[in-house]
């Protein structure tokens, strides 16, 4: 009999890989704000697969473990790389820094890479994230673009992008605990409002709003609760994160 909770996982993770190819070709052909949306889309389907996967009467299996982590590494891993390093628009102000850009991209997707491999190898098994998933990385790198490239709702500023890159990266590989974001989790409502404000700011942008406009000024304020949200994770994550009990002395 056809495990349909299986299948279902299975098109989820099939789905966030496909995302993630799409959110390379969209970058390298210079809309970021589709890449970007394509990458937030792909978060909920590595968290449906990850739901749909406990629902499965079958125990986890090798080769489910290491296609989510193939997908995740396209998805969270290249993809945020490459709006790191490509840079089609406000080329002059990039230019000098494209050498730097490149160093970051690639350590970043070096640190995404390690931290996988060692969650399909080792980690797998633990009930929490040693290191920031990179999931939750994609979505700070997305902060980062919002807000200092693409559509620029400060200003269009090379360094601000390039140093939260390389702490993102960092962040990834740092031995501090995380939640995964399940029922019991303190976070998930917050982490499901971080998602909404996903939503209500990358959809907008679709239409490249005018400065001033309504539209402009949702997706504005979407992208502060984006980025309050994004931090809640990368500060209080840590603090959520249930410590087992003393062993008997």
């Amino acid at each position: 009999m056809t495990d349909r909770w299986r299948v279902g996982a299975n098109l989820a993770t099939l789905a966030n890989g496909l995302l993630g190819v799409g959110a390379i070709l969209y970058t390298l052909a210079g809309n970021k704000a589709w890449a970007m949306l394509l990458i937030a889309c792909a978060v909920g389907f590595d968290g449906l697969d990850g739901m749909l996967s406990r629902r499965s009467p079958a125990p986890p299996s090798v080769v489910g473990r290491v296609s989510d982590s193939v997908a995740d590494a396209v998805t969270f891993g290249a993809a945020p790389a490459v709006l790191i390093a490509v840079h089609t628009s406000n080329t002059s102000t990039w230019a000098p820094f494209a050498l730097a850009a490149a160093a970051v991209a690639a350590a970043y997707l070096v640190a995404a890479l390690a931290r996988l491999v060692y969650f399909t190898l080792r980690a797998y098994g633990r009930k929490d994230f040693l290191g920031v998933p990179t999931p939750q990385s994609a979505l700070a790198v997305i902060v980062a673009i919002l807000f200092h490239d693409t559509p620029a709702f400060q200003t269009v500023q090379p360094i601000g992008v390039l140093v939260g890159a390389a702490v993102l990266a960092v962040m990834m590989v740092a031995p501090i605990p995380y939640p995964k974001i399940r029922r019991d989790s303190p976070l998930r409502w917050p982490m499901v409002a971080t998602a909404v404000a996903a939503g209500l700011v990358l959809v907008p942008i679709q239409f490249r709003p005018s400065v001033g406009s309504p539209l402009y000024d949702l997706a504005y304020v979407a992208g502060f609760a984006l980025l309050v949200g994004v931090a809640i994770y990368y500060l209080a994550g840590p603090f959520t994160v249930r410590r087992p009990a003393p062993g008997p002395a």
